[in-house]
């Protein structure tokens, strides 16, 4: 490998070294991951929600669609699972939410047939597409429509992030995981920080 070559790789490693550290930080230079935020959205009932309607519980957050093939499915399945291997204390300060990326065809009585596939606490929102955008944007999460679509106008696939988020009582980062974390090391994470 030539020097050149060596040292763009050097540069680029650096590069989006820097570029993570801003996404996750948010350059607040507090050291406090910048990841969450206030919205407002509507849940699978139709009720209206806001980030400050969780306050109190954790939530575990996790960003999708519900005509995903096969991503967010299995990320919620993973929720599920590490939600229902917990006792049930600890369970009970836990409350799981899949944010829609696709309010066109996300409605309330689409996510309320969803929601019923995963765990029974789990909670669907949606929203206009601002509303959307903006609970997204607090999140660093990131979505647009594939490049690989049919064409037709109803029928299209998303490209997004897959990150399940846990934050706290205040709705402040804790960690995350992505549909490909383990079950067992969920719950051990889970049990370490909800744990008193």
């Amino acid at each position: 490998m030539r020097i050149y070559q060596s040292v763009l790789i050097g540069i680029t490693i650096i590069i989006i070294g820097v570029f993570a550290a801003y996404l996750f930080y948010g350059g607040n230079g507090k050291g406090v991951t910048a990841i969450g935020g206030q919205f407002q959205l509507t849940d699978h009932t139709g009720q209206k929600r806001t980030s400050e309607s969780f306050n109190g519980q954790y939530t575990l957050v996790y960003f999708g669609y519900t005509f995903c093939p096969d991503v967010c499915p299995t990320g919620l399945q993973v929720m599920t699972l590490a939600i229902n291997q917990l006792d049930d204390k600890t369970q009970d300060k836990i409350i799981p939410l899949f944010i829609t990326i696709d309010p066109e065809r996300d409605t309330v009585e689409q996510l309320s047939s969803y929601v019923s596939n995963f765990h029974p606490r789990l909670i669907g929102l949606t929203g206009t597409a601002d509303q959307i955008a903006k609970a997204a944007r607090a999140f660093r999460v990131y979505y647009s429509k594939s490049k690989q679509n049919s064409g037709a106008s109803s029928d299209y696939l998303l490209d997004h992030s897959s990150i399940i988020y846990l934050m706290d009582t205040e709705g402040t980062y804790v960690t995350h995981f992505t549909h490909t974390t383990t079950v067992s090391k969920i719950v051990d994470i889970l049990n370490n920080k909800l744990r008193p």
